[in-house]
This record gives structure tokens, C-alpha cells and sequence, in this order.
């Protein structure tokens, strides 16, 4: 049965929407994370510490009072990079991680008055990334987002916020003679994956999930006509044409309890391919960049129900026929429909968010 961290952090048998739970919920945050050896298996969790006295309200710099007001602020750790290995017998496992920490505190006199005693240095949240993989492990990029944001407010009580950005490198499994191997790997940089989640103490985690640098190509079934024509045109209609483009995609969860995240980025991932491509043997027409970047938003929201809106950027990767009727036909014979011209720049973009009507609802 695979390995969990929350079954660590939560005792064994413990689930993951426990966890879950607790980040969603910090009305009564303890000081400290408790350590999953005080909690043997099948004993139940004591209920949460009261909450903790407030803060007192935060210093000024009196000569900045009358006229200033210290507003966006932080500070953090930027590409902590990770590997982490899970060794089942023969079989391994990996997953490879950027990890961005950001923290705002309750003070501000470490700016105001250059105070320090309050900063929890940049480097110590460096070690406690690599202390919660080695003590709970490593699932989804989600999950180990949640997990270091919930240890930073739970262990400190003057931190206000907590943020994490997380990339997965995309390693896949090497198959050899036809079968996975049990311990090596390729590089596949198909999409990058990455997540956000950031956290108010007393409020719920918001977690965003995201892909990017997903290049696609195809060489037929993209239109674009009827499009506004005055004096300022010359683009002609296009009833048939290469269309590429770069995804970029991020969507907004609703709920943090009992979501399988690696599998909800597979399914956005296969929304977008399903209506760029459509089916391999005879695919899907596309009247514009536009309107297939709305069924795809559409398809995700109809087939994700924990997701509450998406956003995607497809920027245009342009591929001009090349005109070779100045060639004399000794030349060049017959139309051309196979040499084209890439061009990056100048290049159109476009971008749309989707989301449900009802987004204050819960699942």
C-alpha cells in the first residue's frame, strides 16, 4: 500500500482529508505541528489548542505614521530544489520539486525599525522544506504545498500569512523491453506542472493549480474567417491552416478534502489535447483560437467538480505558407502546401477565465 506523509503526521490509518481539514480550518491554530510518534495507531486526536491570544497591534516607526503606510510586504525562500526518492523493495520512486516559500508576518519592525527578532530567516525555511519531505514524504505538489504552509502558522504564531509555490520537474518512468524499470528514469518536459497555495491564518488555504509550456501542433481542421475588414486589414480569411500554440493554464479549487490532485492535473491536461486534437483518426475542426480555448475551459468545469474556474493563456505560434509562385515553374511546380514559414514575433494571444456562477457554494 503506498506510503503517505499525512498517514505519518496524522497517525496510522489516518487519512488525508484530515489534514486537509485541519489547513482548511485554523480558527484554533496550536504553536507547533504534533509530532506523529504521539500519536499511535488508532488512537484518536486531541482536539486543537485554544486559540492563541492576539497579537498586539503592530508597530510604527513614528517619524512614518503621519505620512506612510508599510502595505504589500514578505519575504521568503525562492528555488529550493528537491528530490525526493520513495524506495518500495526494487521499485523507486521520484518526484522532483521547485519549492518558493513567502511569509508576512504580524510585525513590520523589522522593516520599520530593523528589529530582527521576529524574522524566521530565509534559510531556515530553506531546512524546513527538506525536513517535512524526509518526515512526512512527498506526494502531490498540492499536498506538499498545504502541509509546509499549515507547519508555518501552526509553529509560529506571528506569522499572518503563509505562501508556497510549487514546480514538479516531469520525469516519467523509462520503460525497457517493453516494461517499466524499477529505478530509472527520462526526462519528458511535455508540461510543467506547478501550484500555489497560500494561507491567512483564521482562514481557508486557496490552492491553484497550474500547467505551462505545453506546445502543441496540427497541420489541419483550424479556421479563421469573417473577422472585421476595413482599411486597416490584411490578414485573408484562413479556411484552413497550421495551428500551434503554448498553453498555459492555472484553476482554482473549491475544496481541499479528498482531492486526488495528480489526478485532476491529468484530467485538465486531457481536456486541452482532447479539443485541440479530437480524435486521432479523423480530429476536431477549430473556427478559432478563441472558441476552442472556451470548450476545453468548458469541458474542465463539466468534468472537474472540485474546481471552481480556469484560466488559459494560448498565444498564436504562427506558420506561414510560403508564396513560391515567383519561382518560374521549372522551379517550383504546383501549390505550395508543404514548405512554411515559423514566425514568433510578433505573435496574438489569447486568454479567458471560466468560472462557476455559484462559486460561494462548497463541495
Amino acid at each position: 500500500m503506498p506510503w503517505s506523509y499525512t498517514d505519518r503526521l496524522n497517525g496510522v490509518g489516518a487519512t488525508k482529508k484530515h489534514l486537509h481539514m485541519r489547513a482548511a480550518s485554523t480558527a484554533a491554530l496550536p504553536l507547533a505541528l504534533p509530532a506523529a510518534a504521539d500519536h499511535p495507531a488508532g488512537a484518536e486526536r486531541e482536539a486543537p489548542s485554544p486559540p492563541a491570544p492576539p497579537l498586539p497591534p503592530r508597530p510604527h516607526a513614528a517619524a512614518l505614521a503621519d505620512k506612510y503606510e508599510l502595505h504589500k510586504y514578505g519575504y521568503g525562500k525562492n528555488s529550493i530544489k528537491l528530490l525526493h526518492v520513495h524506495r518500495d523493495g526494487a521499485t523507486h520512486s521520484i518526484r522532483e520539486y521547485e519549492v518558493n516559500t513567502h511569509l508576512r508576518l504580524h510585525s513590520q519592525r523589522d522593516y520599520l525599525e530593523g528589529n530582527n527578532k521576529d524574522i524566521i530567516a530565509t534559510d531556515t525555511q530553506k531546512n524546513t522544506v527538506y525536513v517535512l519531505a524526509k518526515k512526512y514524504g512527498v506526494e502531490s505538489p498540492e499536498d506538499f504545498a498545504l502541509l509546509v504552509c499549515s507547519h508555518f502558522l501552526y509553529t509560529y504564531r506571528h506569522v499572518d500569512e503563509a505562501s508556497v509555490h510549487v514546480e514538479e520537474y516531469p520525469w516519467e518512468r523509462l520503460q525497457a523491453e517493453e516494461r517499466p524499470h524499477n529505478h530509472a528514469f527520462i526526462f519528458s518536459p511535455t508540461a510543467v506542472r506547478f501550484c500555489t497555495v497560500k494561507q491567512k491564518r483564521n482562514e481557508r488555504p486557496k490552492v491553484t493549480g497550474g500547467l505551462r509550456d505545453l506546445r502543441v501542433l496540427k497541420t489541419t481542421q483550424s479556421a479563421f474567417t469573417d473577422f472585421i475588414q476595413d482599411e486597416y486589414r490584411t490578414l485573408p480569411d484562413a479556411n484552413d491552416r497550421i495551428f500551434s500554440t503554448i498553453v498555459t493554464a492555472t484553476w482554482q479549487y473549491s475544496t481541499v478534502n479528498n482531492v486526488d490532485f495528480d489526478g485532476v492535473w491529468d484530467a485538465v491536461k486531457e481536456c486541452i489535447l482532447e479539443n485541440f486534437a479530437g480524435p486521432p483518426d479523423v480530429g476536431v475542426p477549430s473556427k478559432s483560437v478563441q472558441h476552442t480555448l472556451y470548450l476545453t475551459e468548458k469541458m474542465v468545469l463539466d468534468k472537474v467538480k472540485e474546481l471552481s474556474r480556469i484560466e488559459m493563456w494560448m498565444p498564436n505560434k504562427h506558420y506561414f505558407t510560403l508564396d513560391l509562385s515567383k519561382f518560374p515553374s521549372t522551379v517550383v511546380q504546383g501549390e505550395n502546401k508543404e514548405v512554411y514559414e515559423p514566425v514568433d514575433k510578433p505573435s496574438g494571444i489569447i486568454h479567458a477565465m471560466l468560472e462557476r456562477k455559484a462559486t460561494t457554494s462548497r463541495l
